[in-house]
């Protein structure tokens, strides 16, 4: 074992979390925690590790960025084409985990997933840069290819192409939501003996909190 990787540690002591002190529901209590991580200034406090299962019931994970979240979930953009949306289509179920390190926290979430309507996807799309637009129609998203410049090339194409700034959604690319089933906060304690309260969703459709041992 590499002792100077073994030896790496960090003892936690920035707060405590307890079933008295949190929201009944878990999507309260993640917005309570989402506005304490915007006021602390985390540089990207919307990325989080995305995992989803490919073929051979394999754990697949990634970062991407949330980009809104409702009582129902959480909501992500991405081409449906690519890796993760493959995995989706065959496996509408996913993991997140949020990790604020400044404040010594983390958030995890299971749930289902499902894309979000066309409309609501293209309303995000027409925000996005133009860059990120015409990325959206140039990437064949976590294909192979040849080379740096071959998609350098289709970026010139499409950049020539919708140059009058009318980029339309691409067909392929637009929202998905994950709706929570279980929902488990987690604040960092001293001496590794963490506060960990888990939200689970039960058949009635009403959420169970518990704290589970660290």
């Amino acid at each position: 074992m590499n002792k100077d990787i073994a030896g790496i540690r960090k003892d936690y002591q920035f707060a405590s979390l307890d079933e008295e002190t949190t929201a009944s529901l878990p999507m309260d209590q993640f917005e309570h925690w989402w506005e304490d991580a915007i006021a602390s200034g985390i540089e990207e406090v919307n990325a989080f590790v995305l995992s989803t299962i490919k073929a051979g019931n394999i754990p697949n994970s990634r970062v991407v960025l949330l980009k809104g979240y409702t009582p129902e979930g959480f909501i992500f953009f991405t081409n449906y084409q690519s890796a993760k949306g493959q995995d989706i289509a065959a496996h509408p179920v996913a993991a997140m985990n949020f990790f604020w390190k400044e404040l010594e926290r983390q958030v995890r979430i299971t749930g289902t997933i499902e894309k979000i309507s066309s409309e609501e996807s293209e309303a995000y799309f027409k925000s996005r840069p133009i860059g990120s637009q015409i990325g959206a129609w140039s990437s064949p998203q976590s294909r192979i290819i040849p080379d740096r410049i071959f998609l350098e090339e289709i970026v010139a194409e499409n950049t020539e192409k919708f140059k009058d700034g009318n980029i339309p959604l691409p067909p392929q690319w637009g929202g998905y939501i994950i709706k929570p089933n279980e929902m488990e906060f987690w604040q960092g304690r001293s001496s590794r003996l963490h506060d960990r309260i888990q939200y689970s969703l039960h058949a009635d459709g009403h959420w169970v909190r518990v704290r589970l041992a660290p």
